[in-house]
């Protein structure tokens, strides 16, 4: 186990968790999931002696990419999204922002790619990808640390909406029995919206595990 703390703010309209991961004591952190008002995000962390050093994209729906444009800009952060993504990220109607009544596109400064291992701030980081809210979500894994980054795939006792644009509630099953279900009971899940839970909470109590 290291020294990871993670925090949270929650914005935009659809009350989205935008995380935010560091080593205790250091200032540089990894914001997941900038659902909106970028502007604020830097200034809300800046305040508290954080800085963002890189943004990691869970899907490209709009109440998680509203603010990403903005913090890009105002920290020098390289955004990083599933490469099945791409598609999602750069489409107003995909990514469901045109709907929202708020047009916007994200071009990821790269894509990385199912199984991947990254390594950011020193943290190891498997990249999972889950499909079925939308075609290229993902949810990062920190394995030393039993704690996953769900996005809109795994809620406390749900799953995230399948009926957007690229959505397969089928999809999202499969991505649940064959990717999240082989991780420990312990881990620990922070989704994209709501509370936090457990991989074995969720095993014994989501009526969508099965």
């Amino acid at each position: 186990m290291s020294d990871l703390k993670i925090g949270k703010m929650v914005l935009s309209v659809c009350a989205t968790n935008c995380y935010f991961v560091y080593h205790e004591g250091q200032s540089k952190v990894i914001l997941f999931d900038p659902a909106d008002r970028g502007d604020y995000i830097y200034t809300a962390l800046k305040e508290k002696g954080f800085e963002v050093d890189t943004i990691l994209l869970t899907h490209g729906h709009f109440d998680h990419i509203w603010g990403c444009s903005k913090l890009r800009q105002l920290s020098g952060a390289k955004v990083y999204a599933l490469d099945k993504e791409e598609d999602v990220l750069m489409s107003a109607d995909l990514n469901a922002s045109e709907l929202a009544g708020r047009a916007c596109t994200v071009k990821a400064n790269e894509f990385l790619k199912d199984g991947q291992e990254i390594e950011v701030l020193g943290f190891k980081i498997k990249v999972l990808a889950t499909p079925g809210h939308t075609k290229g979500s993902c949810c990062f894994y920190f394995e030393d640390d039993d704690i996953l980054i769900s996005g809109d795939t795994l809620f406390e006792e749900s799953i995230g909406r399948t009926d957007l644009p690229t959505g397969s509630i089928s999809e999202l099953k499969r991505s649940i029995t064959e990717k999240l279900a082989l991780l420990p009971d312990d881990t620990k899940v922070f989704p994209g919206h709501g509370a936090s839970t457990t991989i074995g909470h969720e095993r014994d109590y989501n009526p969508f595990w099965n």
